[in-house]
């Protein structure tokens, strides 16, 4: 049977001198220097400079000369120590060389359309670079970030299973269920004109698990989304470290969680863990407080920029944008951005059209000059006593900047919270030597629909328990009923939703009830739920870490495309398998399926 190595391209040194080895690898680069050619073999542990001599072997130096980049070679040689002034310190194998006596030429290359070196790869189209993600995936960078996410993956196993979690797989085909994207639609062969849904979230079956007896699970699960794709959500499929546990409350569920996320800080990322409480807790910020301190819900907390209301101070002021605002109900907050006075004009315009992206109309501003003296269109309206006054409040000095917001309360936190996040990027503020971890609870129940003018709808997680259960249900207002429902966000990006569950059904009728759906339709949609309720069903809670956004947070990739061996593009496709495709209409017929001109 042939050998193909008897070592990898990165663990040879001095301590193997004169013995013969047999490596395999891609040929990283080929090298001739006066008759001597030089061959630096790699593979996924490292590099091996390879010497080719004609005095030594002139039938491994013939097939060594036709030998060009990414050839698959198998080479047998002698290992010897490299002259004290050829040695390559940027290398583990930098003190030795293979001098080979035979080579093979296993596969050839055709020419790259791109440098595989870490460098020049990098800078090479991202649409080439996903064509041929195999030849993406040979860089370092990409080997090491499939090694990380795979380390972290047992890690996470690890930790669980330690704490006498059971690992169970969940449904893939599963049902519909409206968890706030659309879903991936199967047609199913054996029941013409019925669908299965890929799942969003193993939501409703982890819950099952509960019922079931089993009151601790965990799983690295696949959910599927057909949403569109950003910077920060990778399109069509993503992990999640999908948890849930019985007899518990929503500080049980944070003692098992944050020292997860202290250790995974610690051991894949050199970030150093800000913005704690006083005993390294992570902090706990109600969502009302922080949309309006912040204006996100996922505040990034490595810088400390707040937004202050300041209604009450404008209340029935000369100005008639801030006094007529605070008039209809509305709000007036302000943001002071240190250092912001010397953002040019231009500057100030691009941050008004980001507040604008919001709703907002508009984005007033005062610039703190030396000496109390303020550059604004505004301060003659307010009035020099006033200025001052809002000045002071704020706490703004010379060479500072205070935008201010004046509409709805929700328009106002969000515009202001988007014009805080852009500051801190131009501003330099977002240290990525910083993990800044914090909690969001205390989530609205309900909110008005964005599509249907009045009508209540969920806000956030409709599986979630209402605080105060029924009888709060049926005596508060639906807009002031507080859900049980919580996030995690680490520096900007939210990484984890959870909540204590709903598991008695006369809460879940009354929910969905308030949010417009009679019981016949929650009987269709969740039967089966609504079935095992009735049954036993213990308190349980639980939460899913977005495992890919997280490592991509903590390690700085630049998008969570580079968390993925194969993922998609800008637009959902798979460029190297050219997906989606076509199919024939034989696998259209027997699924009962007709095209339709479009």
């Amino acid at each position: 049977m042939q050998k193909y190595r008897t070592h990898s391209c990165g663990v040879l040194s001095r301590k193997e001198e004169n013995e013969k080895v047999i490596l395999s690898g891609w040929v990283n680069s080929r090298r001739d220097h006066g008759g001597l050619i030089f061959i630096d073999l790699r593979d996924r542990y490292g590099i091996t400079q390879t010497t080719f001599d004609p005095k030594f072997s002139k039938k491994a130096w013939e097939i060594a000369d036709k030998v060009r980049s990414e050839f698959v070679l198998k080479v047998t040689g002698k290992v010897i120590s490299r002259p004290e002034t050829m040695i390559n310190s940027k290398l583990a194998t930098g003190e030795i060389e293979i001098k080979v006596a035979e080579i093979e030429v296993l596969s050839e290359s055709e020419t790259p359309p791109f440098e595989i070196n870490d460098e020049n790869g990098q800078e090479a189209n991202e649409l080439i670079r996903l064509e041929y993600r195999f030849l993406d995936l040979r860089r370092k960078k990409m080997q090491e970030m499939l090694k990380l996410k795979d380390q972290m993956f047992r890690y996470v196993r690890s930790y669980f299973q330690t704490r006498d979690f059971i690992e169970i797989q969940t449904p893939i085909l599963a049902n519909s269920s409206p968890e706030g994207a659309r879903d991936f639609l199967i047609p199913s062969r054996l029941h013409p004109g019925k669908f299965y849904a890929l799942p969003q979230a193993p939501q409703q079956f982890k819950q099952l698990l509960m019922i079931g007896g089993i009151d601790k699970y965990f799983q690295i699960a696949p959910c599927f989304r057909d949403e569109d794709p950003r910077m920060d959500r990778a399109y069509g499929e993503f992990y999640q470290i999908d948890m849930e546990m019985s007899f518990v409350e929503q500080d049980d569920i944070f003692e098992i969680m944050e020292p997860l996320f202290t250790e995974m800080t610690e051991k894949f990322s050199d970030k150093k863990m800000v913005a704690l409480n006083k005993d390294k807790s992570f902090q706990r910020i109600p969502w009302r407080e922080a949309l309006e301190k912040y204006g996100s819900d996922k505040p990034d907390l490595r810088f400390d920029l707040q937004i202050k209301p300041i209604s009450d101070l404008v209340k029935g002021c000369g100005f008639g944008v801030f006094a007529d605002t605070v008039e209809k109900g509305g709000v007036v907050h302000a943001l002071k951005i240190d250092g912001g006075a010397k953002f040019s004009r231009k500057e100030i315009d691009e941050l008004t059209e980001i507040a604008k992206e919001k709703g907002a109309k508009g984005l007033a501003y005062i610039i703190v000059q030396e000496g109390e003296e303020f550059q604004s269109p505004i301060v003659k309206f307010l009035g020099d006593d006033l200025t001052k006054k809002i000045v002071s409040y704020v706490e703004a000095k010379s060479g500072d900047i205070i935008f201010f917001g004046a509409d709805k309360w929700k328009i106002v936190c969000l515009a202001l919270g988007a014009v805080r996040n852009e500051c801190g990027l131009r501003l330099g503020l977002k240290d990525n030597s910083k993990a800044a971890w914090c909690w969001i609870v205390d989530f609205p129940m309900f909110s008005y629909s964005d599509i249907e003018k009045g009508r209540i709808d969920f806000d956030h997680n409709p599986f979630s328990m209402p605080r105060g259960g029924l009888e709060e249900l049926e005596a508060k207002d639906p807009l002031e009923i507080i859900n049980n429902q919580f996030d995690i966000s680490l520096n900007g990006f939210e990484c984890l939703s959870g909540g204590i569950r709903n598991y008695k059904p006369e809460v879940m009728y009354k929910v969905f009830e308030i949010a417009g759906y009679a019981k016949e339709e929650v009987d269709a949609k969740f039967g089966g739920m609504i079935k095992a309720l009735k049954f036993g069903a213990p308190p349980h809670g639980g939460c899913a870490p977005g495992v890919d956004r997280i490592l991509m947070t903590l390690c700085d990739y630049d998008s969570i495309r580079d968390i993925y061996a194969f993922p998609k593009d800008g637009k959902g496709r798979d460029l190297m398998m050219d997906s989606p495709s076509a199919v024939k209409d034989e696998q259209l017929k027997e699924l009962h399926i007709k095209k339709s001109k479009i």
